[in-house]
């Protein structure tokens, strides 16, 4: 059993004003927005805007029929397209240096154990993101727009409007890199004791009809992309559910004051 005292021990010395903490918060924001600014410049000089799109573009490019291209609408989508884009990606690749920001400010004022349970947790957080935008690029468009396509009558010619494309992405990656986070919630919810181990294998077969019901709410009406969102999440939900059991044995179970509160 932990003790209070020695707890607040813990971060005596470490109290600061207010203003010192509102000019820490600029500081590091400042330094998360020039991580952000590099890469946007660097990304813009290699592969530049409109290779970005011609990368994000490339899988459904590949299923359009009859050599079919994408247009814009839009006198200057094929201008601010490709900046959004590019901001996107910017943003995605200096996201590690806006995460440790965002660490080095509030890890001072946590516990040890808080600290033992925030840091792996972010960090695995954000692999999972990427992993779940990874899948939806790699493997579940090229199979979505083939699915899609093989619907189209031959006496149309597809050729989607960039901005709209643009928006599917980006719902498309949120959807998955979100549907990857299931196991982060599980070991969350376990460790911090709203639910326990048993509970959480218990709701099984209620996981499986929620994660289909996600899947038909954040995807396209098609049974490819319903598919391949939901079965990752089950399978995640069982991975989350063994990850949680290793994490609460490792960390020593859910804190003493915690389990008070919750009970």
């Amino acid at each position: 059993m932990s003790d209070p005292k020695s707890e607040s021990d813990e971060l005596d010395g470490t109290e600061q004003p207010f203003v010192t903490h509102l000019i820490e918060l600029r500081d590091r924001l400042i330094r998360s927005l020039i991580a952000v600014g590099v890469c946007f410049a660097l990304l813009s000089i290699w592969p530049g805007p409109s290779g970005l799109y011609d990368m994000l573009a490339a899988p459904l490019v590949a299923h359009l029929p009859h050599g079919g291209t994408l247009i814009a609408t839009s006198v200057i989508s094929p201008f601010l397209v490709p900046l959004k884009i590019t901001l996107m990606a910017a943003f995605l690749i200096a996201l590690p240096v806006v995460l440790y920001q965002l660490w080095a400010f509030v890890a001072p004022g946590l516990y040890s154990h808080e600290k033992r349970l925030v840091l792996p947790l972010v960090v695995s957080s954000t692999i999972l993101f990427f992993l779940g935008i990874a899948f939806c690029y790699f493997f579940v468009f090229g199979r979505v727009f083939t699915f899609i396509q093989s619907f189209a009558p031959k006496s149309v010619a597809a050729m989607p409007d960039i901005e709209a494309y643009l928006s599917f992405v980006l719902t498309m990656f949120i959807a998955f890199g979100s549907a990857f986070e299931v196991p982060v919630v599980v070991v969350v919810l376990a460790r911090i004791g709203v639910v326990s181990i048993e509970k959480l294998k218990g709701f099984r077969s209620y996981f499986i009809v929620l994660a289909f019901i996600i899947a038909a709410v954040l995807t396209p009406p098609d049974v490819v992309s319903q598919l391949a969102l939901a079965i990752p999440m089950v399978l995640l939900y069982e991975v989350g559910i063994w990850a949680a059991q290793v994490f609460i044995r490792r960390t020593g179970g859910v804190p003493a004051e915690e389990s008070s509160t919750t009970s």
